[in-house]
């Protein structure tokens, strides 16, 4: 009886306690604040790629156009046709056909082994006009020693073909040196000078005059045997083009033999006289 009497004495507390202990547990929960952090360091990172991205595409952009230049470039180079000629008759009898500047005889100069001597020292030769007073080959063994620095005088010397006139991106013809004058200071030289548009004196003929001045002035003891020849057909008075020829002597540092059309885009040439038509 007494042990009946017990546990319904423990039943009846038994509600009250999980009451209590049910207000204590929210009472506890009440006092507790739960903190929420707010994390924004993916979209500060997030931020940085895009503007990282941003850079990177426009340097991507700047090095495909600086590709396509150098592309383009290797590509106009390689179009230069080797013709494989060994004499100014054959040169002659080529015309143009969109490639101003084209490779003679897988670029190798025709020099004997005594043309490439120095025992001469520097030393430059050219040829007296022909019949129709057209200048003929100039010659020379090129050395700093010959190079001059003084200001250029003006030409008076009209060679043959000589029908200048200005046409839209300046005067359609150049008085030519065969021999650039930086290299050798030879000016207003009638057997030194051609008919040649505007184009094949610079850049074409300029680009390679620079690449041997840059040699020759290297070094005093740097040589170079040089040649260039205009081309005529048959009795035409202006050149169909000009062929030079380089090898430095000792290395291959200079070693070219091309052939430069003379021609100008957008003119219509007469060889037979010079004379031109703009079209």
């Amino acid at each position: 009886m007494k042990k009946m009497v017990k546990l319904l004495v423990f039943l009846s507390f038994f509600p009250m306690m999980t009451t209590l202990s049910t207000q204590s547990q929210a009472a506890t929960n009440k006092g507790t604040k739960t903190e929420y952090v707010k994390d924004y360091s993916y979209q500060k990172k997030t931020k940085k790629l895009a503007s990282k991205n941003k850079k990177l595409k426009k340097s991507i952009t700047k090095l495909q156009q600086e590709i396509a230049d150098d592309q383009k470039f290797v590509d106009e180079h390689n179009n230069k046709t080797d013709q494989n000629s060994s004499n100014t008759n054959n040169l002659a009898d080529l015309d143009y056909n969109g490639t101003q500047e084209i490779i003679v005889n897988n670029n190798n100069p025709n020099f004997s082994q005594a043309d490439l001597s120095t025992t001469d020292g520097a030393w430059q030769k050219y040829g007296d006009l022909d019949n129709l007073n057209r200048v003929t080959a100039a010659n020379a063994m090129l050395n700093a020693s010959l190079m001059t620095t003084a200001k250029r005088q003006p030409l008076h010397w009209n060679p043959t073909g000589w029908h200048n006139k200005r046409i839209s991106s300046g005067w359609l013809y150049n008085r030519s040196h065969l021999i650039g004058y930086q290299l050798t200071g030879q000016n207003d030289n009638p057997k030194n000078l051609m008919t040649g548009t505007r184009s094949l004196n610079s850049p074409e003929m300029l680009a390679h005059e620079m690449d041997v001045a840059y040699y020759l002035k290297q070094s005093g003891l740097h040589y170079i045997r040089y040649r260039v020849t205009p081309i005529f057909r048959g009795d035409e008075l202006l050149p169909r083009g000009v062929q030079m020829e380089a090898q430095s002597i000792g290395d291959d540092s200079v070693h070219f033999n091309v052939y430069i059309f003379n021609v100008q885009s957008g003119v219509t040439l007469n060889y037979a006289d010079g004379t031109s038509q703009v079209g």
